[in-house]
C-alpha cells in the first residue's frame, strides 16, 4: 500500500514540476487572449503569433477575443482569473500602459498582476493632414498652431489611445494648443471625418492611413518612429522635421498571469524570440507597418515599467481621464 501511495504522490507532483520547469510544455491547447475586437491590428498580430507557436509546439493555440473597456476586460481576466501555468496568455501593449494612469478605476496592475514574457512588435504611426490644411511638415504645423491657437482640430479613435497621446505629446513638446476631437466609434468614423475635412489632422496607424495617402485624400506629414518607415520612405520622422528627440511607437507583447514560473517564462520567451526570427512573420508584420521586437523577458519587464512612467507624464499633461 505504501508503494501505491508513493506512485500516486509522484504522479500528482510530476505534473506541476514539469510545468514549472517548462520542459514538457505545452501538453494541451494554449489560449491567447486578444483584448480588442476581431480584425483589428491587435487581433491580427495575436493570430499571426498563434499560428507560428502552433507550428513550433505542434499543439493548438486558440485566440480568444475578450473585448471591451479599452482592453481592460481581457487584461483583467488573465490577471485575476487565469491559472499561472502558461495555458492562458495575453497580448497587451501600449494602450494598457497608458490605461494605468488614464483610468480612474482599474482592477489590475499591468506591472504587478501580469508576468511579462516578451515584446512581440512595435507599431509607429503617421501624422496625416487634410490637404486643405496648409502644412507639409511638423515645423509648418507648429508655426500654424502658434498663429491659430486652439483652431486646429485633431481627431483620435478614443480618449487615451496611443494616437491621441501622440498629438498631445506634439502639443506639449512644441508648446502649442490644438483641439482634440475624440471618436467613440473607433478609427473608421474618424478617418471618414478626416477625409471629409471635418477634422484637420490626426495620428493614424499605417494600414488605414496608407490607402488615403496614396490616393491624395490625406497628406502624410511625419512618421512617429525614430527612423523612416520602408512603407513611407519619403516621409520624414517627427524628430527630423520639427521636434528633435520625438519618438513614439505603439507596441504589443505577450504576458501571463503573475506567478508564472520563472523557468516557464524563460521557455516562452525563447519561443517568442525564435518565431520573431521567421522571415515569413517578419514579412507579414511589415505589411502592418510593424517591426518585430525580440528581447529577454526581464528586459521586457523593465520596458513595460518605463512605458507606464512615460505615458503617465503625457496623460497628466493632457488632462485626459476616463472611467
Amino acid at each position: 500500500m505504501r508503494q501505491v501511495w508513493g506512485v500516486v504522490a509522484f504522479v500528482v507532483l510530476a505534473g506541476p514540476l514539469s510545468v514549472a520547469s517548462g520542459q514538457d510544455y505545452p501538453v494541451r491547447p494554449v489560449r491567447i487572449v486578444a483584448p480588442f475586437a476581431p480584425g483589428g491590428s491587435t487581433d491580427v498580430l495575436t493570430r499571426l503569433v498563434g499560428q507560428k507557436l502552433n507550428a513550433r509546439w505542434k499543439q493548438s493555440v486558440v485566440v480568444e477575443n475578450r473585448v471591451g473597456a479599452s482592453g481592460r476586460i481581457g487584461a483583467e481576466y488573465v490577471a485575476k482569473s487565469a491559472a499561472a501555468d502558461g495555458y492562458t496568455l495575453l497580448m497587451a501593449g501600449a494602450p494598457h500602459a497608458i490605461g494605468m494612469t488614464l483610468f480612474r478605476k482599474l482592477n489590475y496592475d499591468l506591472a504587478r498582476d501580469l508576468a511579462p514574457i516578451g515584446l512581440v512588435a512595435t507599431f509607429p504611426s503617421v501624422i496625416v493632414a487634410h490637404p486643405t490644411l496648409p502644412v507639409k511638415s511638423v515645423k509648418d504645423l507648429i508655426a500654424l498652431a502658434r498663429s491659430r491657437p486652439g483652431q486646429i482640430d485633431f481627431g483620435s479613435p478614443n480618449i487615451g489611445s496611443p494616437n491621441h497621446l501622440v498629438m498631445e505629446l506634439v502639443k506639449t513638446m512644441a508648446k502649442v494648443n490644438m483641439t482634440h476631437i475624440p471618436y467613440k466609434g473607433g478609427s473608421g468614423q474618424m478617418v471618414g471625418d478626416l477625409v471629409a475635412g471635418h477634422v484637420q489632422i490626426a495620428s493614424m496607424g499605417f494600414p488605414p492611413a496608407i490607402p488615403q495617402i496614396k490616393t491624395g485624400r490625406l497628406r502624410a506629414i511625419a512618421v512617429t518612429s525614430a527612423k523612416r518607415s520602408p512603407l513611407l520612405p519619403a516621409v520624414p520622422t517627427v524628430s527630423e522635421s520639427g521636434l528633435p528627440g520625438f519618438e513614439v511607437n505603439s507596441w504589443y507583447g505577450l504576458f501571463g498571469p503573475a506567478g508564472l514560473p520563472a523557468a516557464l517564462r524563460t521557455r516562452l520567451n525563447g519561443d517568442v524570440v525564435a518565431i520573431l526570427g521567421d522571415a515569413d512573420l517578419k514579412e507579414r508584420l511589415a505589411t502592418l507597418g510593424a517591426e518585430p521586437g525580440p528581447m529577454p523577458a526581464d528586459e521586457f519587464g523593465r520596458f513595460v515599467r518605463s512605458e507606464i512612467a512615460k505615458w503617465a507624464k503625457v496623460v497628466k499633461a493632457s488632462g485626459a481621464s476616463a472611467d
